[in-house]
């Protein structure tokens, strides 16, 4: 779809568009194989010398529409769907590196990105080097050493809800022949589009906004393809010819796709994480909606927090719309549209303290999950952080009493109310 077309229109129009007398609906492919006429035509497709679907472990006609429409939506060249926003992650990064290779990663990212790179990969030879996306340019340039192949980082972090600076960040990767890669889970390409900003890879977890409302799990790779791969020398997986596939090189056969190209016929293939035909239709019928829902978001969570700031409950309040965030600019500059739908906040009084007020709401769901059309919200401590050690809570900007509270798109008074009743009834002291 044209580059000029609004990404709300985007969400409803991109991927699937019916012919003459067909199904407004997009078509639901529930099929493991499919048909062709020749074992020559296979042969082709087992080549990588001819387009189409061999088997639904690797592509599927349903969730292949759904990925043209996220790869639109983040205004790149090809999308990957998964089963999972943790297998879409370690797919983005397996895709470039081996053993022995180094990455550097925010350590304001999701618990479970964490856990993921600094403590599984590393049992695969792969190390991850963290570091505070607030210290100075040439001291994270220090940290690249010729083994690091990729920088990572969130576009709005879970929970503590910094903002990365994406360009200043793609600046230091490309200056040292290196991808960055943005998780845009929290934004989506409706409120930030980080390839805009020089990302080269964008991921996300489509179980949150993308979905909406709880019913899916789900991931996607979306690649910008503008990185070059072959410059630097750093990428031999996709510039040196693939045994499994009979020489392909897919920087050479796929062009500006080859990254996500060998990604689904390479590791989707081996590992298994490809989503099924029913997991998309009901991915996309969360997408047709993303814009609207997200606008909703946005503008209660920004009453949220300003509310309780303003309360004199909470020592400090997390979201990059308040005023006095010291993420304001980065915001007004990557989230011109609003900031989500997610407040993280440290009440008064402690952990204890914390604990009777989240049992005093009523509207709020307990729950391991966010960004859904109802409220919810977690002690990300006790929960989504519990495996971390107190020096990497801390440095994930994780607090004991911290609480993430994803706002849904309730009316807005009846949010409020039921917060505003909650302090009281646990007699949560004031300032």
């Amino acid at each position: 779809m044209k580059k000029n077309i609004s990404q709300a229109t985007k969400c409803i129009r991109s991927g699937y568009k019916p012919g003459n007398g067909e199904p407004l609906a997009l078509p639901i492919y529930q099929s493991t194989t499919y048909a062709y006429s020749s074992p020559e035509q296979i042969g082709k497709l087992f080549d990588l010398t001819a387009e189409g679907h061999m088997y639904s472990r690797i592509s599927n006609p349903t969730v292949e529409l759904v990925e043209k429409k996220i790869a639109d939506i983040e205004n790149g060249v090809a999308a990957l769907c998964t089963v999972s926003g943790q297998s879409a992650t370690l797919l983005s990064v397996a895709n470039i590196v081996s053993a022995g290779d180094r990455i550097l990663v925010s350590s304001k990212v999701y618990g479970g990105t964490i856990n993921l790179f600094g403590v599984t990969l590393r049992r695969f030879g792969v190390i991850c080097d963290f570091f505070d996306p607030d210290m100075p340019d040439e001291e994270i340039k220090a940290l690249i050493r010729p083994e690091t192949k990729l920088i990572f980082g969130e576009t709005i972090a879970n929970p503590a809800l910094k903002v990365f600076d994406i360009s200043r960040f793609a600046a230091i990767a490309h200056g040292a022949g290196i991808p960055l890669i943005i998780d845009n889970t929290f934004a989506t390409g409706v409120l930030c589009r980080p390839i805009d900003h020089g990302a080269d890879i964008v991921v996300l977890s489509t179980t949150k906004y993308m979905d909406g409302h709880a019913v899916i799990v789900g991931g996607c790779i979306v690649d910008g393809g503008r990185f070059d791969w072959a410059a630097s020398g750093k990428f031999p997986l996709l510039c040196t010819p693939d045994e499994s596939y009979h020489g392909v090189v897919y920087t050479r056969d796929f062009g500006a796709a080859a990254y996500v190209t060998k990604a689904r016929v390479q590791l989707v293939r081996d590992f298994g994480v490809y989503p099924s035909a029913q997991d998309a239709f009901l991915l996309d019928l969360g997408l047709q909606t993303l814009a609207v829902r997200l606008q909703k978001h946005c503008a209660n969570a920004q009453r949220v927090a300003e509310y309780i700031l303003d309360s004199g409950y909470a020592e400090y309040v997390n979201y990059p719309g308040l005023a006095c965030s010291p993420d304001r600019a980065l915001a007004e500059k990557y989230l011109p549209d609003g900031c989500g739908g997610v407040v993280s906040f440290c009440i008064r009084g402690g952990k204890e303290a914390t604990l009777r007020f989240m049992n005093e709401l009523t509207l709020f769901t307990n729950a391991v999950h966010v960004a859904t059309v109802q409220s919810c919200l977690l002690h990300p401590a006790t929960t989504t952080h519990r495996q971390l050690s107190d020096e990497m809570l801390a440095a994930s900007g994780v607090d004991a009493g911290l609480i993430r509270m994803s706002v849904g798109i309730e009316d807005i008074d009846d949010i409020i109310s039921d917060i505003a009743g909650a302090f009281a009834a646990a007699e949560i002291e004031r300032a």
